[in-house]
């Protein structure tokens, strides 16, 4: 696919309104096998296909918004429930699991690589966040697991959209390890991806709880916190287990959970024989 010839944060939020979100072509492949067994055919079987890819997520959440029921007065933020509400087989009508991620991405292997570390990313941190949660005994985990899940989702987006600008703020971050992503987007796009991506929550009115749960900001409140820890530590965490960042980022699970920076080591399952000094200053 050739590079979007979209400029500005409203030309971009317009052009993604309209687009058909690409999935992973491992979820058209479980959704069809599905779809084809009536006896494993269920809203629960097909949750736990969505809920390893972002994309997917977010088509469904976006469709169930955009066609609300007036008698609809709850928000739904929870796959399996929104399944339910929409109907297992009005979702394969209604919500094709086309394009793939791989078709979209066609001849750009580099872009295709980046965003297939990002998704695998955004789903460890969905994992994270989804423990934390019951181990806090927040009940509504499913809610913090998706927050996770699509914290970075316009960066996602604008892998499969526009791979040529991502892979050049990529290289311009590799040429100056101090240059913050937010300036770099800045300088490419003219806008950073976070407000790429509140825009489009707004726009696609998505619900209330997940702005609030995917927004920064707000992480002083503990399911906040919850998130942006989990997606601290799958990126870090990605760089490999000896990440300079990873000591901190251990320190700040074990206040979230109430224990200490070597139990929150142990919870999260760093990789065994990495010897981290917990004691220095970083």
């Amino acid at each position: 696919m050739q590079q979007q010839n979209v400029t500005g944060l409203d030309g971009w939020v317009d052009f993604l309104t309209r687009a058909d979100l690409p999935v992973l072509k491992q979820t058209a492949r479980d959704l069809d096998a599905l779809h084809q067994d009536q006896n494993r055919l269920s809203a629960r079987a097909v949750a736990q296909v969505i809920a390893v890819d972002p994309m997917m997520t977010v088509k469904l959440l976006r469709y169930l918004q955009q066609h609300k029921r007036r008698s609809q007065t709850s928000e739904v933020m929870q796959v399996e429930q929104a399944l339910i509400m929409l109907g297992v087989e009005a979702f394969f009508n209604k919500i094709p699991s086309q394009p793939t991620v791989q078709d979209v991405l066609k001849g750009q292997m580099d872009a295709l690589v980046h965003l297939l570390h990002a998704i695998h990313r955004a789903h460890r941190a969905s994992e994270y966040a989804y423990d934390w949660a019951v181990r806090l005994n927040d009940l509504h985990y499913e809610e913090v697991r998706i927050a996770a899940l699509l914290h970075d989702l316009a960066e996602m987006l604008m892998w499969c959209f526009a791979p040529q600008d991502m892979l050049k703020v990529r290289a311009m971050q590799q040429q100056d390890k101090t240059l913050r992503s937010r300036v770099a987007q800045e300088q490419v796009f003219g806008f950073a991806l976070g407000d790429l991506q509140k825009k489009l929550v707004q726009q696609w009115e998505l619900p209330e709880l997940l702005m609030t749960l995917m927004d920064d900001a707000n992480a002083k409140k503990t399911r906040v916190k919850n998130v942006v820890l989990a997606v601290n530590l799958a990126r870090h965490s990605a760089n490999g287990w000896d990440d300079a960042a990873l000591p901190d980022d251990y320190k700040d699970i074990g206040e979230l959970l109430r224990t200490s920076a070597e139990q929150a080591m142990l919870i999260v399952g760093a990789e065994a024989g990495i010897v981290c000094d917990l004691s220095k200053p970083h």
